[in-house]
């Protein structure tokens, strides 16, 4: 198995003009591409591990060859972190559904939760992933750092937020705050809720 980078279910100028076209064109072609290329250069000489998901492959990390652990802990996470995340972004979708409901439940009302998420998106040190998971039945906040992804940990992402600076830089500049600002108008609530229907 080869992996190949997902064609995006929308036009790169979709989401503006919260997350803004260039920004769009450079992240899918340029630095997704670069991930799934550099994990396929690393998968070349272990023909087994070629016939395994990226979602496999992320889960059981410590199972892998040492020559290989950091290549694919890092560019098979940025694989799966992106493929995973390009869905989730949509405009115009209400805040609704069985997520929803839980994530009322469990935060009080949304704007308690959008508090709480950003919070913890705002203080990942340099670069990472900002996510909402479904850990033991429950949902959690929580960061990874680089392209690490909950799989690793035994949690499941449902909602996720990138917070390298090449996700921004070029139309929020350095202010992350605006940026998880304009996320909130771009959450697909759809995919978020088949998420947590598959994560139950």
């Amino acid at each position: 198995m080869t992996f190949t980078l997902p064609v995006l279910p929308y036009a790169y100028d979709a989401l503006e003009p919260y997350f803004d076209e260039q920004t769009m064109k450079i992240h899918h072609t340029k630095h997704h591409q670069a991930y799934v290329d550099k994990l396929n250069a690393a998968l070349e000489k272990h023909e087994d591990l070629q016939q395994k998901t990226v979602e496999e492959l992320v889960k059981h990390l410590n199972s892998l060859p040492s020559d290989i652990l950091t290549a694919v802990r890092n560019h098979g996470g940025g694989h799966l972190n992106h493929s995973t995340w390009w869905p989730m972004l949509k405009k115009d979708v209400k805040f609704h559904g069985k997520a929803a409901d839980a994530i009322v439940k469990h935060y009080g009302n949304f704007d308690k939760f959008k508090e709480e998420f950003t919070k913890a998106a705002l203080g990942i040190f340099g670069s990472g992933w900002g996510w909402l998971v479904v850990n033991n039945d429950k949902l959690e906040i929580m960061t990874t750092p680089n392209q690490d992804n909950p799989l690793s940990q035994g949690k499941i992402p449902i909602l996720g937020i990138d917070v390298w600076e090449h996700s921004y830089y070029l139309k929020h500049k350095s202010n992350r705050t605006a940026y998880l600002e304009d996320f909130f108008f771009v959450i697909n609530w759809d995919k978020v809720n088949e998420n947590f229907s598959k994560a139950r």
